[in-house]
């Protein structure tokens, strides 16, 4: 294993190899990120870390610098394992670490599904130090035995609440008894469940932990109500507010993937309804952002998976049937509404089990959550 030898400081301050020196150069990069800054000295010294961060802090390079300082580029064995949920994201990260390693010589390969098997049999051949993978690929290549994982000495969670989303917590658990107990493990989220608090305290050891601050919730052109509705009136509720409020394309959020999809059914028979979660094939995911784009369906019932990483700019509502996890979700989901400068709306359903989250709401929100006028008339 490499570590980083005794150079000049660069990039913030923090001293890397030469080659590693020469990639950051070769990206433009010149000032690290927050959480840049706080994981990689952690990384580097070999202890697990779990870092909270949203989507564009510049997490991936906050891990992807690690693995090319720690590990050998000379050893032709699999020894960096990072995890993702999809293969949008396989691809991005794997792009990045390519980057990075590029001067020092380290081979990647990535791994996901609906790829020719056989071409990841050929770069598996070549023996590449890192696996950027989705969890079912990478079960299939154990199983068949073209990935051995006993030689990863570092494995990477990227995105474990979409992870958990996707139901794919089963499959990285069983991905991870595969690898050796001394591994080092990063997990990274935007936001923090308590499934996500448990794997941490399964899988890791003594992890630090890193949370950068996330912005402000409160976004200028957007506006945020709140309508109290007993559960059992939420469909009449939503209902409502369709026929009510000028609504040109509304993202409507459910807990899980079953409920988005009753959800779907209740409305179909007078609406146009799209549906997005995890449990769907990724040909049908990508069928139904396209309607959704094209306001084909102009109403897409989705869980969190939705919430990051889409680019949907023109999405005039966001509605929160179910009452999200927690602040850092809300922020999420309200975040695709909004975009590039545009007017918004969020409406947030609070039910008689949400009192809870609700009172964390308003005091991160104050004044700009507003009670909505619907519930003047019910």
């Amino acid at each position: 294993m490499q570590l980083a030898t005794q150079v000049e400081p660069t990039f913030g301050g923090l001293a890397f190899r030469p080659e590693t020196k020469r990639a950051i150069r070769a990206l433009g990069w010149t000032q690290p990120t927050p959480i840049q800054t706080r994981v990689i000295p952690v990384m580097i010294s070999g202890k697990d870390v779990v870092g909270q961060a949203q989507t564009g802090s510049g997490k991936t390079g906050a891990f992807a610098i690690p693995l090319v300082e720690r590990l050998n580029a000379t050893v032709r064995t699999l020894q960096g394992l990072v995890l993702v949920p999809t293969r949008e994201l396989a691809i991005q990260v794997t792009d990045e670490i390519r980057a990075l390693g590029r001067e020092s010589g380290f081979r990647v390969v990535t791994l996901f599904g609906g790829q020719s098997i056989e071409r990841q049999f050929a770069e598996l051949r070549r023996y590449p130090q890192i696996a950027v993978a989705t969890p079912g690929r990478l079960l299939d290549h154990v199983q068949r035995g073209t990935v051995k994982l006993g030689g990863a000495t570092m494995v990477i969670l990227d995105e474990g609440d979409r992870m958990l989303d996707m139901g794919f917590l089963p499959d990285v658990s069983r991905i991870l008894s595969q690898t050796p107990s001394s591994r080092q493990t990063a997990l990274f989220s935007a936001t923090m469940p308590t499934a996500i608090h448990a794997i941490a305290k399964q899988q890791m050891r003594d992890p630090v932990w890193v949370r950068i601050a996330t912005p402000t919730p409160t976004v200028e052109t957007v506006e945020q109500f709140y309508l109290e509705v007993a559960e059992e009136d939420k469909v009449r509720a939503l209902r409502s507010l369709l026929n009510k409020e000028e609504i040109d394309s509304a993202l409507v959020f459910r807990r899980t993937k079953h409920r988005a999809d009753r959800l779907a059914r209740a409305l179909r028979s007078d609406r146009r309804v799209g549906v997005l979660h995890g449990g769907m094939r990724q040909g049908a995911r990508l069928q139904a952002l396209r309607a959704f784009e094209e306001k084909r369906t102009p109403i897409l019932i989705a869980t969190n998976l939705a919430s990051r990483g889409l680019d949907l700019p023109e999405i005039s509502h966001v509605i929160n049937f179910d009452m999200p996890e927690d602040v850092e979700t809300y922020i999420h989901r309200v975040g695709r509404t909004a975009r590039m400068g545009r007017a918004g709306t969020a409406i947030t359903f609070v039910g008689q089990f949400d009192l809870e989250i609700f009172d964390q709401l308003k005091r991160n929100l104050g004044s700009s959550l507003k009670r909505h006028p619907l519930n003047l008339y019910s």
